[in-house]
């Protein structure tokens, strides 16, 4: 892998950019590989690498039905934050905030990290005292964040209306090195790494059935033919309760559309995240200058990648009552994913009933900003059997009642 620098750049432009690599390969499939990994997004991606950067498992092979990162990876709005509540949350979260410091170091390549802060407003009584109580619960986790008051708020974002007749601003969490990075970059990035270390990203070859014998798994089946494992990674968000089917066991969640929105491009007017509970909505500016809307899940299960249009428009009534100048602009495009999300709002991370499978789903909404953490430990246990970071989010937690509560601490959405 010829390395990007500055003078890569150079070197380039002075040959008329005839001498670029292609970022990964895209080879056939062998007949065998020690690990196999369903799912060429950001956790299934980031699984192989840090598989393979600490444990010296290559014989890898990452598989897609589509294209690699053409799932909920891009197709998210590209928050990084990991203020949550519970420990074992704020835990992989900030594992992952951590990683995504160094990112764009470590691969030689650019995610575009941007720790601009996130702001999550209180607009009750009621969310007042659980970010106040979220905060005490953060700084004894050792995540540094802080409730903040009104007019702080007012500093921070100035185009914010702190007295909005439905939505006022009573103060809000504040999580200083929080922020986003570019969704499809981080992808790309960890592919083509992966790539470098010799693992084969295969794109365009469906999962049609997964081979079991003597209750270990052998195989799966696919659109380019069966393909042989000692190991099996399922790290498809959106279709793992079909992926499970297939293996032989059932999952306990339920799928779901979420959706967001993007503005027409604008000077910069927004420096940070802002994530209101109230109203399931958050908005932050990209690079690019759009303003970046999130809503909430759909009411109802279902594998559409649209969502209901009463989301965006109640999401909206609220942004621009929050942030009136918004009320001028004009929706650019609007999209959707379909989310995994369990009993208790926070992923699995497990071994499974059947030997040599394991399970990296139920995310929700907050996927994208656990992607490093999630990789990291997911490649521990699947190379060790064990992960101090994933270890409370087994499946038969909720046969043990040992419930992750992140339904209040979520933010958004779940």
């Amino acid at each position: 892998m010829k390395r990007y620098s500055v003078f890569a750049v150079a070197r380039e432009a002075l040959r008329h950019h005839s001498g670029w690599e292609r970022a990964w390969r895209s080879p056939e499939p062998k007949r065998h590989y020690d690990v196999i990994i369903v799912g060429a997004g950001g956790h299934g991606l980031a699984t192989a690498y840090y598989l393979g950067k600490n444990y010296g498992i290559t014989n890898v092979a990452v598989i897609e039905k589509g294209w690699l990162g053409g799932g909920n990876t891009g197709r998210n709005t590209t928050i990084i934050r990991s203020n949550y509540l519970q420990d074992p949350s704020a835990a992989i979260y900030e594992k992952a905030r951590g990683l995504y410091e160094n990112l764009s170091q470590e691969l030689n390549y650019n995610v575009m990290f941007s720790p601009r802060g996130v702001l999550m407003l209180a607009q009750t009584q009621h969310e007042i005292r659980g970010y106040q109580r979220t905060a005490h619960a953060n700084n004894l986790q050792g995540v540094k964040t802080e409730f903040v008051s009104p007019q702080r708020v007012k500093e921070i974002v100035p185009i914010i209306n702190l007295d909005g007749p439905r939505y006022p601003v009573l103060g809000a969490l504040w999580q200083e090195r929080g922020g986003t990075a570019r969704h499809d970059a981080v992808a790309w990035g960890y592919a083509r790494a992966c790539s470098d270390m010799g693992m084969d990203i295969i794109q365009q070859c469906e999962v049609t059935g997964v081979r079991v014998e003597g209750g270990r798994v052998a195989g799966v089946d696919t659109s380019k033919g069966p393909i042989d494992c000692d190991k099996l990674g399922m790290l498809v968000a959106g279709n793992a309760s079909v992926l499970s089917n297939m293996a032989g066991f059932r999952l306990p969640m339920e799928s779901v559309a979420l959706q967001a929105l993007v503005s027409e491009p604008i000077k910069p007017c927004m420096d940070v995240v802002v994530m209101a509970n109230t109203v399931h909505g958050y908005m932050s500016q990209s690079d690019k200058g759009e303003m970046v809307i999130g809503g909430g899940t759909d009411g109802f299960n279902n594998y559409t990648q649209r969502g209901s249009f009463h989301h965006i428009e109640e999401t909206v009534r609220a942004l621009v009552e929050t942030f009136p100048m918004v009320s001028r602009l004009k929706m650019l495009r609007q999209w959707g994913g379909i989310v995994d999300v369990t009993g208790d709002r926070s992923p699995i991370i497990s071994k499974t009933p059947v030997g040599n499978v394991f399970v990296n789903c139920g995310w929700g909404t907050g996927g994208f900003k656990s992607i490093p953490g999630s990789g990291w430990g997911m490649a521990e246990l699947m190379a060790t059997g064990h992960s101090s970071l994933t270890e409370a989010f087994t499946i038969d937690r909720f046969k043990e009642g040992q419930f992750i509560d992140e339904s209040v601490a979520a933010g958004v959405a779940h």
